[in-house]
């Protein structure tokens, strides 16, 4: 395609291929869509559902968080949560528990690092008392669980990041745990299950911290008081 050009030349500058790519990346870069309060959402959202079951209740909660999936097919796609819903038999925590679902959600779509909401709920006590779950994890209150659903889908969806003992570590704590087992003579069915006596770690709230060499430490996350 030819240009005819009408007017005096008065400069010019002669555009390399490096130059030509920094610049379609910066529009790539600007047509990037955030997750933000004027995004509309699409006729279909994909979603993940989690089951609580809490001994306050014989009814379990189920948790639905959907996602939106922004800049689909792009190299800058990604999973962001869009809206929650929390249902159960269970009736007495409705008007509260409604209430807290279109907060959460009003708070996936303002965008922006979501993740603080988590800490916010999993440090809510219920003045009633807590309970434990299985594997000895100790839960505050029921909505500090619904904190620990969500963080279990930010974690499934790459938005945190599961922080893991490294291998030599997790070789230690087992045994350490083998050792403390056969010094008390006992045996715990399950992989999950820490010894009875044991007691609650304030780091990673599992009831793992035994006394070992004089010491308290938790074989859960390894937290020792002498360091």
């Amino acid at each position: 395609m030819s240009i005819k050009i009408d007017k005096k030349i008065v400069g010019f500058k002669v555009v390399t291929k490096e130059e030509q790519q920094a610049a379609v990346k910066e529009k790539e870069t600007t047509d990037v869509i955030s997750m933000d309060e004027h995004v509309l959402r699409p006729e279909m959202l994909f979603g993940s559902t989690y089951k609580i079951k809490t001994p306050q209740s014989e009814h379990a909660l189920y948790i639905t968080v959907n996602d939106m999936i922004l800049n689909m097919g792009t190299e800058y796609e990604e999973r962001r949560p869009y809206e929650v819903f929390i249902n159960s038999k269970n009736m007495e925590h409705f008007q509260w528990v409604l209430a807290l679902t279109r907060v959460i959600s009003a708070v996936f779509r303002k965008g922006g690092d979501i993740t603080f909401m988590v800490e916010e709920l999993k440090a809510v006590f219920d003045p009633k008392g807590g309970y434990f779950k299985k594997g000895g994890v100790y839960m505050p209150s029921l909505v500090a669980e619904i904190g620990h659903a969500i963080e279990q889908h930010m974690k499934q969806i790459g938005m945190l990041k599961d922080i893991e003992l490294e291998a030599h570590q997790k070789q230690f704590l087992a045994e350490k745990r083998k050792e403390f087992e056969a010094k008390h003579g006992e045996q715990a069915d399950e992989s999950d299950n820490f010894p009875e006596q044991a007691q609650l770690c304030t780091k990673c709230q599992t009831k793992a911290l035994v006394l070992m060499d004089g010491c308290m430490t938790c074989l859960n996350c390894g937290e020792s008081k002498c360091g």
